[in-house]
């Protein structure tokens, strides 16, 4: 039976366009509200696209019938600008020889070997913060989460090749392009104002001499034939089956870059909010701690360890629920389709409100309380595929999610182990969606050294 999608005028887009530009999830909230979880709305430019946050549509476009859906301008296009032709942006043959391609080097075997790699910038993170609990100085948990993922994913991907100043440029570049995109996408019709201030340029600038960085990096690295056992590594020995020869200069730059892009910031944010949610349920803490004991006590931690930390798991898959990293996706048909009675003309944008999905009522119990139980494996085994999408879904699943995962898990256990952590009172916590779901105004925090004696 065809079926008509609901439709959001365009003057309540005008109505509402400084609201949506200062933070667009009350208003499509509103919205689902009043149209149901599937609606069409005009975005910027005066374009329309249909959101939706229905679980059976997001599987029909991610995965059932993945092939007749593409990424979006924003990402092979605007994205791709500044951070290269890796697979967050490319497409198509490319992107699959590609996946294929780098798919092995974070399977199971190669992550065991990360694990060292990872405890070890953890543990040099004790530096800034025993001085943080020796002051009883307030300071952000974003930003100590954002250095200490950067720095993770660095050190995996280049183990000793980089050098602190490099990487906090790299940091500061990509942190002030994501900034600079967001705000092209959010208010589109200020693009000849990017234009005339030399805006863009800059940004193009600040890509320019990230991508020298890297690309030095990995010069450096093939002119040394010296063996780390990290991410780049795998990159350099990864062969094409068909012509066995391994990627150029280029190609290495633009997917190491991408992994810098796609993997600190997401894991940086979830982490942030994850102490945000552990320090108002003191409870979740010490299941945590009291886990950690059983399964590893007082050793070092291994790689094998990770899965059996299932409680732990939990609470990051929980915190990832109530603050998805990744707030939105979005698709375009290659050719008209049609879904649950609904028909999508070619060229339509789908955008996929994983926000939407995580925090719906008729998918979720008490979808705004953090229950980090849900996430056993028999609660989720009741849900519907892809009420839950933290790292997307189908062919084009997050290539670094089991990454992510065991560098989530170490930061909180190590860090629970040594310190407690407390909230500052009085705060505005508001989720700010840009490219990730981040805190608007930071999460303020305290810590002090845990007595072990």
């Amino acid at each position: 039976m065809k079926k008509v999608i609901p439709q959001v005028s365009f003057w309540h887009t005008i109505r509402n366009a400084f609201r949506i530009v200062k933070n667009p999830l009350p208003v499509i909230n509103e919205i689902i509200e009043e149209k149901g979880d599937t609606f069409s709305m005009h975005m910027g430019g005066g374009k329309k696209a249909i959101f939706t946050a229905d679980p059976e549509i997001a599987q029909y476009v991610m995965q059932k019938n993945n092939r007749n859906f593409r990424k979006s301008e924003i990402q092979t296009h605007l994205l791709a600008k500044y951070a290269g032709k890796g697979l967050l942006t490319s497409e198509g043959d490319y992107w699959l020889r590609q996946r294929r391609l780098i798919q092995p080097g974070f399977h199971r075997a190669k992550l065991a070997a990360l694990t060292d790699i990872m405890l070890k910038v953890v543990q040099e993170s004790f530096n800034d913060l025993d001085q943080l609990a020796h002051t009883n100085e307030v300071f952000d948990i974003c930003d100590e989460m954002t250095k200490m993922a950067f720095n993770v994913v660095a050190k995996s991907l280049f183990t000793t090749s980089v050098q602190d100043e490099e990487l906090t440029e790299l940091n500061d570049n990509i942190q002030s392009i994501q900034e600079y995109i967001i705000k092209k996408l959010r208010q589109p019709y200020l693009g000849w104002w990017f234009f005339l201030s030399g805006k863009g340029k800059l940004q193009l600038q600040k890509s320019k001499e990230s991508r020298n960085i890297i690309l030095n990096i990995i010069k450096d690295r093939r002119a040394s034939g010296d063996s780390y056992d990290d991410l780049l590594d795998m990159l350099l020995e990864s062969k094409y089956e068909d012509t066995h020869q391994g990627m150029t200069d280029l190609q290495l730059l633009d997917e190491t870059l991408i992994l810098f892009v796609a993997g600190h910031e997401t894991s940086a944010n979830a982490l942030a909010w994850a102490f945000y949610l552990l320090s108002k349920y003191p409870d979740a803490t010490k299941k945590i701690r009291d886990e950690y004991q059983t399964v590893v006590g007082d050793r070092k931690i291994e790689f094998s360890d990770f899965p059996k930390l299932t409680y732990t798991t939990q609470v990051i898959q929980e915190t990832m629920r109530l603050y998805p990293p990744a707030w939105i996706t979005d698709r375009l048909t290659n050719e008209t389709d049609e879904i649950k009675g609904f028909t999508i003309s070619k060229n339509k944008m789908v955008a996929l409100f994983i926000y939407g999905l995580h925090h719906s009522k008729t998918l979720w119990d008490e979808p705004e309380k953090f229950k980090p139980e849900r996430f056993t494996k028999e609660n989720i085994k009741s849900k519907p595929p892809f009420s839950y999408m933290p790292f997307g879904g189908g062919p084009r699943l997050c290539i670094g999610n089991n990454f992510a995962m065991m560098e989530m898990q170490m930061v909180l256990i190590e860090l629970l182990k040594r310190y407690d952590f407390s909230l500052e009172k009085n705060q505005n916590i508001e989720a700010m969606p840009y490219i990730t779901l981040q805190p608007k105004y930071g999460i303020k925090m305290r810590i002090r050294k845990k007595n072990t004696n």
